[in-house]
Formats: C-alpha cells, structure tokens, sequence
C-alpha cells in the first residue's frame, strides 16, 4: 500500500495534484515573473508525549525577493533515538527531493536537501552528520546542515512548534 504525502501551501491551501506538477507550475509562474529561484527541501520534526510529528517543506527562495513553501505534515507512534530521528528527517527529504528532481532537472535546477543536524559535536543531532551527509551526496543532491539549513532548521521547525 503505498503512502500519499498531502500538500498543502503556507496559507493553508490544499494540493490536490501530484506534488511533481505543482512545482513545475510554481517554477512557470516564477520565471515568468522574471524571478531566479532555488528550490530547498527540509524536515523537520518534534516529539511530543507518545509520538513524533514531522513537517517536510519544498522552499522556493527567489535570489533578491523573499520565498514561498508547500508544506507536508505527519504524526507517527514511534520510539526513536535522536539518530534515528534524524535519519528518518534526511529520508523524507531525500524522498521529496527524489520526486520533484526530473522537473528540477528539465529547468537545469538543483535542490538541496537540507537536514536539521548541528555541524556542532557539541549537539546531539550530530551523531547523524557523517551518515546524512553520505546519505544525501549519495542521492546526488546538494548537502546543507545547520546554520546553513533553513528549510529545515526555520521553516519546517515553525509547523511542527
């Protein structure tokens, strides 16, 4: 049984087509507007009592001229240690990722997976870095971690608060 992420924009539209259309839709209308952007995906994720809920986020940054997000929201009954969290965080961003590149691609675009990990050892997220960096490199996107991760760090954190 395959699993269907439901999309919604900031403002709290729903998306009702594939996630793939939607950006490509976005891509149109911004590069129409004269906009360059680049395209970030981030998790980010907060226990809470008996279960964890995670906010993946597709950031479209227009260079010069603000952003705009499609947000996806999900709760799971799940013990998990802090690598392991982490881990599941890079994965459905990786997941993400994977399914918006061939538009990407057609726009000769990048993304960057971003993953909500201290660069720090002074951090407990760390114990994730070297496994999530390898993870997403291998994956063939670009790797960002905290301070430089955004998507996930700011954006994501603010739905999951």
């Amino acid at each position: 049984m395959e699993h269907q992420q439901q999309w919604r924009k900031l403002n709290g539209q729903r998306i009702v087509q594939p996630i793939s259309n939607e950006v490509k839709q976005a891509i149109e209308k911004e590069r129409a507007m004269g906009n360059r952007i680049q395209v970030c995906v981030g998790t980010d994720s907060q226990v809470k009592s008996s279960s964890i809920e995670f906010a993946t986020v597709i950031v479209f940054v227009r260079k010069g001229n603000g952003a705009f997000m499609f947000i996806s929201k999900e709760i799971i009954t799940l013990k998990m240690s802090i690598k392991e969290r982490m881990m599941h965080e890079v994965s459905r961003s990786i997941a993400v990722a994977y399914e918006i590149n061939p538009v990407l691609e057609t726009y000769n675009m990048n993304v960057e997976v971003h993953a909500d990990i201290n660069a720090s050892d002074a951090f407990k997220s760390n114990t994730a870095l070297k496994d999530a960096a390898g993870y997403v490199s291998g994956m063939g996107f670009t790797f960002k971690a905290k301070p430089q991760a955004f998507a996930s760090s700011s954006c994501a954190n603010k739905i999951v608060q």
